[in-house]
């Protein structure tokens, strides 16, 4: 193998988990069925993170897409990082453990090696993952902090089955907050980035600390402006014969960070996993020369992820 391909398998050392596979697939896909053959094709092409969250309601067709794979003898779970996130409804501390168990049960593992707080904004207790007033506005809650949230989470390391934590969807300032209580440093925290959004003070403040940054919508989640249409990442992708899909998550991984990419298309599964090292000029070229900036997702704002439908 040179040293070129070695890229896919970048691991980002951490406390609590050892090192954490740069190359993750999330699982935010609305059918179950074609959630489990996703699943199945992303651990077939290679990717061995995998990104889940209670929120994204099939959990349970990730954990029956590990029973397959591990029956078939080609992977033991110790080859496997597996995340997944406590839900906005869930942030009273009394809460959190039953949440975390409830997804253990439904991806069917005994442990999770991250679990993570979906977003800061805490909405009122219940089974309503969605809770809005007659206005239509969400109902939040008031009476519990991120801190204490972060607290619970805590003791789900110290009891064992959760091998480290983070947040998502948080601000640089948030994120600030958490690290200057916290007794348990986050491993992770997952934020929207990618070269239209980089991060790069959020960034600078994860390495500090050591924390992996790892980016979601790292491909721009196909939305406007179209990031993998932009001149300076197609052309990179044209003198080097390869996808502007593949260039921004190799730029990803070689800056240091982590990145999830979600895909339905087995051929597409495989070829986002297919990254190799870019050239320095090409890393220079879309630092210095890519100038749009722009977030798809306000979820930072509202707790209310953009990419997850309301209904259903």
């Amino acid at each position: 193998m040179t040293s070129s391909d070695s890229l896919r398998y970048t691991k980002i050392p951490t406390h609590g988990s050892g090192a954490i596979p740069a190359v993750g697939f999330g699982t935010l896909i609305p059918d179950p069925l074609v959630t489990k053959q996703a699943t199945k094709a992303a651990l077939e092409a290679g990717f061995r993170h995998l990104d889940c969250a209670e929120r994204y309601r099939n959990e349970a067709a990730v954990g029956d897409a590990l029973q397959e794979a591990f029956k078939e003898g080609n992977l033991q779970r110790q080859d496997l990082f597996v995340t997944t996130k406590l839900w906005n409804t869930n942030h009273r501390p009394e809460r959190v453990k039953a949440a975390f168990d409830a997804s253990r049960r439904r991806l069917q593992l005994d442990d999770i090696d991250c679990y993570i707080i979906h977003t800061p904004f805490a909405f009122q207790p219940g089974d309503e993952q969605d809770p809005r007033d007659e206005r239509g506005q969400v109902i939040y809650d008031s009476g519990v902090t991120l801190a204490e949230t972060w607290g619970a989470l805590e003791r789900l390391v110290d009891e064992g089955h959760c091998k480290s934590i983070g947040l998502s969807d948080i601000t640089l300032e948030k994120l600030r907050e958490i690290v200057a209580v916290a007794r348990i440093r986050p491993a992770m925290v997952q934020v929207e980035s990618h070269p239209y959004l980089p991060e790069w003070e959020l960034l600078d403040f994860c390495r500090e600390h050591g924390i992996v940054l790892q980016a979601f919508a790292a491909l721009g989640h196909a939305m406007k402006p179209n990031l993998l249409a932009d001149p300076v990442i197609t052309t990179i992708a044209e003198r080097l014969d390869k996808t502007p899909a593949q260039i921004a998550l190799a730029w990803a991984v070689q800056r240091g960070t982590a990145f999830l990419t979600t895909s339905t298309n087995p051929r597409r599964i495989r070829e986002n996993f297919d990254i190799s090292t870019l050239p320095e000029d090409a890393m220079r070229e879309i630092r210095a020369e890519i100038t749009t900036n722009v977030r798809f997702n306000t979820v930072v704002e509202t707790g209310v992820p953009g990419f997850i439908p309301r209904a259903g």
